[in-house]
């Protein structure tokens, strides 16, 4: 009994020690920043980097934090409300049974929609319904607001809104189209031969449009990736995550000869692991920009975080929140 009393003491204060580690590391983290003066102004091509040093305000998953994500309720709200403007809007894309790209971000409707009730499943996946199956849904029915509300959880069938209902690419293009000059970060989420279609989907509709040079394309799967730079270069691309990794080692060195096959980096700042990898300093900033690379990053909801990353020129941050990072950035 007194073994077994000893080893739990020992792995309670194990435990303990950890913990605390990882809020001094977090601590310290929040201290370890750029100034704003050693920022370096580059001329460069790519017109995602932010020519006058301001920072873009994107709204991430459409301003999910909002309105209900990846609807055209939330797109309306931040095109129709007076109090904020968006330079950027982010979302994500998946192909249907029907090879239609809707707007969703998870591989399963579960935790935005009501699927299990309308279709009796659980993990029910886009590609396995058609659009008009998918149009049945209400992607507001799982939203629940900062102060705990969920507005939306009681509406089925015939009364969900339209502005409710799962999305299409089209629509969401030619409404935004219609409403202003705005630029677009696209992430397809689906890997394999149905992202490579759906690949080939996205860039028929962007080509219709003239939207190429408006668009800085996302995925996480490297297989994609490399699917774009064979078949579709003037799909201009974001890095993907072993290229973040390689971009980092390049920036620490200061390499002389780097090059890349992407435009951006999308990458986070607010991770607990920045003491080790900060990914928000000007030695990061400064050689993307010499590079012609673009700087965004994603998903930054804390009010601290825009101050900083807009001080030391930011080229677009990504939030649920655009409304408080505009606030804050213009304010």
């Amino acid at each position: 009994m007194k073994v077994k009393s000893k080893k739990k003491s020992k792995a309670k204060i194990v435990i303990a020690v950890i913990l605390v580690l990882l809020i001094c590391l977090d601590v310290f983290a929040a201290y370890y920043k750029s100034n704003p003066s050693s920022i370096i102004k580059y001329e460069t091509t790519n017109n995602h980097i932010s020519s006058n040093g301001k920072t873009k305000i994107s709204a991430h998953r459409s301003g999910g934090g909002i309105a209900p994500e990846e609807s055209m309720m939330a797109f309306k709200n931040c095109i129709e409300n007076e109090s904020f403007n968006v330079d950027i809007f982010e979302f994500d894309l998946h192909i249907t049974k029907d090879e239609e790209l809707i707007l969703l971000h998870d591989d399963t409707l579960d935790r935005t929609t009501d699927s299990e009730e309308v279709f009796g499943v659980k993990k029910a996946r886009p590609e396995d319904y058609t659009y008009d199956e998918l149009r049945k849904l209400n992607i507001g029915a799982k939203f629940v607001t900062d102060s705990g509300e969920a507005p939306y959880k009681d509406l089925h069938g015939d009364e969900v809104s339209d502005d409710l209902r799962i999305v299409k690419l089209d629509d969401i293009l030619d409404y935004l189209i219609s409403q202003g000059d705005f630029d677009y970060v696209i992430e397809i989420k689906n890997g394999g031969e149905l992202g490579k279609k759906a690949v080939d989907i996205l860039c028929e509709k962007l080509k219709e449009r003239n939207l190429f040079e408006n668009v800085v394309f996302g995925t996480f799967k490297e297989e994609i990736s490399e699917y774009v730079d064979e078949k579709h270069p003037e799909l201009k691309r974001s890095a993907g995550i072993k290229e973040v990794l390689s971009f980092v080692g390049a920036a620490l060195i200061n390499k002389n000869d780097f090059e890349s096959n992407y435009i951006s980096l999308i990458i986070p700042f607010n991770m607990p692991y920045r003491l080790i990898v900060n990914l928000g300093t000007a030695r990061i900033i400064n050689y993307a920009h010499k590079n012609n690379i673009a700087v965004q990053y994603w998903t930054i909801n804390k009010e601290s975080e825009f101050e900083y990353l807009s001080s030391v020129s930011a080229d677009c941050i990504m939030s649920d929140y655009p409304d408080k990072l505009y606030k804050t950035v213009n304010e």
